[in-house]
């Protein structure tokens, strides 16, 4: 499912990813589709299975760690709150939710050099302000897992790293301080956890938002294969490639092609989505078995 048409409820927005509906004053419907944004360009074609598989493992996490930190989950069924000639549109594709104030940064933990820190620490031997060891490589383990936020942007706009002095500036220093140590606490325990099934979680990027009273939620989703970098432990190694359960294969066929990273994205080929569907649901199986 490309997007989804609720017309029973009023739409909020349409995300890269996720349709918003409201469900009353303070509650919503958050409808994972099959889109996948990469580069954050949101591509034209579909992944078979994306939005279940997202929403599954999403609901796997915040379960598990819910001990940790709160969470949006209200625990209603989606099935209630639309139509039955819409139900087909929201089975095991969405949530309804408690309506926070999203706080306007990505939380990301780095456990591993990959990415754009990987380019940032070959460049000045950093990675958003934080020094590292000279001579890391390619999918090296950091000696400690690193916080780096980065700015929350719209579709057709690239997310930009910022310093956590930056982000104290923008969301408070004493919410950024938390916002930190839970981001560092979820990692660190799904990394652990994440061994025991073979899968190494290189980095992963969280959301938070505050009800009210100003207590801090985990929102959005949580530790998926949109969200993280997921590699078979079996076949890592410091300075190659790594193979990944996650939207890096989806990422390595933009490049090949030699897409600019700008929108409109190019359609993508029928083997390509099935593929990157078989990894994400493989990503799926091991973790949440």
């Amino acid at each position: 499912m490309y997007e989804s048409k609720i017309a029973s409820l009023p739409l909020v927005a349409r995300g890269k990813v996720r349709d918003i509906y409201a469900v009353g004053d303070d509650k919503l419907l958050i409808v994972t589709t099959d889109r996948l944004s990469a580069f954050d360009v949101v591509l034209p074609t579909p992944i078979p299975e994306k939005g279940r598989v997202l929403t599954e493992m999403a609901n796997f996490w915040f379960a598990k760690f819910a001990h940790l930190v709160p969470n949006q989950l209200t625990g209603i069924d989606p099935l209630t709150v639309v139509k039955p000639e819409e139900a087909d549109q929201v089975r095991g594709r969405a949530i309804v939710v408690k309506k926070l104030k999203p706080l306007p940064v990505e939380a990301v933990v780095r456990g591993y050099l990959e990415g754009g820190g990987l380019k940032e620490y070959q460049e000045t031997g950093k990675v958003c302000g934080i020094s590292l060891p000279a001579g890391l490589k390619r999918a090296s383990k950091l000696p400690e897992p690193i916080f780096t936020p980065a700015t929350k942007a719209e579709a057709g706009i690239h997310d930009e790293n910022i310093s956590f002095e930056q982000m104290s500036a923008t969301v408070g220093e004493a919410r950024a301080k938390e916002v930190r140590e839970v981001a560092l606490k979820l990692y660190k325990a799904a990394a652990e956890y994440a061994l025991t099934k073979g899968i190494i979680i290189a980095d992963t990027k969280f959301e938070f938002g505050v009800d009210a009273a100003g207590k801090l939620h985990i929102i959005d989703e949580a530790l998926t294969p949109d969200s993280s970098r997921f590699w078979p432990a079996a076949t890592w190694k410091e300075g190659e490639v790594p193979e990944s359960f996650d939207k890096q294969y989806i990422r390595n066929w933009l490049d090949s092609i030699g897409f600019n990273r700008q929108p409109p994205a190019p359609d993508v080929p029928r083997e390509v989505a099935l593929k990157t569907s078989e990894k994400y649901q493989e990503a799926l199986r091991r973790l949440a078995a």
